[in-house]
């Protein structure tokens, strides 16, 4: 969400004379775009900020900072107290309004702070035509979170769930394919949760979006993140079965096995629901890679809750993951509960959680020795005369080929396999 919406940004900034340069040294207007879901990333901006600080007063007075995103919606009077370098504070819904924001900076009047929730308005006035590099994009289908999970600070700095118009979404896939892109993944707090009304004025789902963009010509990828398991309804497990463009790989978080944690969690579902739903999708695609998402040491969890963690993750099976230690967010449920677990026992369950999930990974990669898949060339390897590109499970896959090939799709028998990444030969 966040490189959508830099991207983004950028695009709006065009017209009034911006241009992306490489470092902070040769800008005129930084803008840190902020993650708020863990305090590193949260304290990281005050870090940064630090370095920028230092660079303008020694020399680039005139240079402007921008602070966007969660942390910007959560912290944005606080981070105008705390980093006087800071010229613009603007939430993740009102960066539409850069430009405007610049010119007070520039007159030096009118609000500086914007925190608005308007995310229709947003997508209404960001630029029809976006401009990408590369041959896969990201695209925003929906917004928001009313879940009001316990650990989670997003239903407070990206609002209620929004679900952008069906004309909207093609518009922009459109555009894309007219540019080149060949992949697109279609992305949202949680997304599989994307209700709106379709052309035929029948109220349409993630599954009947999917279909829909796959019908534009020069798409041939589609990809979906991040979902919630309660919103994967048949609907959309149908589609993940039958639609050929649609990638084989999931990324449905589970965040504990324990239904005790799950219930402090708020997540409003058991594992058995969950394993439920992971026996239908692999029933409708059977080669499909899962991935998932999981916190250790939530409030009140024990022993015996991390252990069913660890029976879920051996019982289902993750091709690959991403694990966090619970990180208390200021104003979340979860921050003011009772019985938080001390941070060296969460450091040893996540390591052993870790070395499973990374083992789980590495197998994943090493069944796919031997196999023929197809590979989007993104652009040249590390070797001379080595070419980089992604499977079908997003795996990084390196191969030698011609220069010709890049943003092309290409078969590749897969010879070697590692826990990040595969090496084959051009079939």
């Amino acid at each position: 969400m966040n490189v959508y919406d830099s991207e983004r940004m950028a695009d709006v900034l065009a017209p009034i004379g911006y241009a992306p340069v490489e470092t902070p040294d040769q800008a005129d207007l930084v803008i840190l775009n902020t993650c708020h879901i863990r305090e590193k990333a949260a304290e990281k901006v005050y870090s940064e900020l630090g370095r920028i600080r230092q660079h303008k007063e020694a020399n680039k007075p005139e240079m402007k900072v921008a602070v966007a995103g969660c942390v910007a919606q959560a912290e944005g009077a606080e981070i105008m107290r705390r980093a006087p370098v800071v010229d613009m504070v603007l939430g993740p819904q009102t960066y539409h309004k850069l430009p405007e924001m610049i010119a007070k900076v520039h007159r030096k009047s009118g609000e500086v702070l914007e925190t608005e929730f308007d995310t229709i308005e947003k997508f209404d006035s960001l630029p029809k035509t976006r401009n990408v590099k590369g041959f896969s994009a990201f695209l925003t289908v929906q917004e928001g979170c009313d879940k009001f999970c316990t650990f989670c600070v997003v239903p407070y700095t990206r609002g209620a769930e929004v679900s952008r118009p069906v004309d909207q979404i093609v518009m922009e896939a459109r555009d894309l394919a007219a540019q080149g892109v060949r992949e697109i993944t279609l992305i949202g707090q949680n997304v599989d949760a994307y209700h709106a009304e379709g052309p035929d004025g029948s109220e349409w789902g993630l599954g009947e979006l999917i279909r829909h963009v796959a019908l534009i010509g020069g798409i041939d990828r589609i990809r979906f993140t991040t979902s919630h398991p309660r919103d994967m309804d048949d609907a959309l497990i149908k589609v993940i079965g039958e639609e050929p463009k649609l990638m084989p790989y999931l990324h449905l978080p589970i965040q504990s096995g324990s239904n005790k944690i799950l219930r402090a969690m708020n997540r409003d579902h058991t594992y058995d629901h969950y394993k439920q739903l992971i026996a239908k999708i692999r029933a409708a695609r059977p080669e499909i890679a899962l991935s998932g998402d999981f916190i250790v040491g939530f409030p009140g969890e024990t022993e015996a809750d991390f252990e069913q963690t660890m029976k879920c993750v051996e019982e289902i099976g993750y091709a690959s993951s991403f694990s966090f230690k619970y990180s208390i967010r200021p104003g979340t449920p979860g921050a003011s509960m009772h019985r938080q677990v001390p941070e060296d026992v969460k450091q040893d369950r996540l390591v052993r959680l870790q070395a499973l999930l990374y083992k789980q990974q590495e197998d994943h990669n090493k069944s796919l020795i031997g196999k023929t898949l197809s590979v989007l060339v993104e652009g040249k390897g590390r070797k001379g005369g080595q070419l980089f590109g992604r499977s079908p499970y997003l795996t990084g896959t390196h191969f030698d080929g011609p220069e010709a090939l890049i943003g092309q799709i290409v078969d590749v028998r897969i010879e070697e396999a590692g826990r990040n990444s595969l090496v084959g030969v051009l079939v």
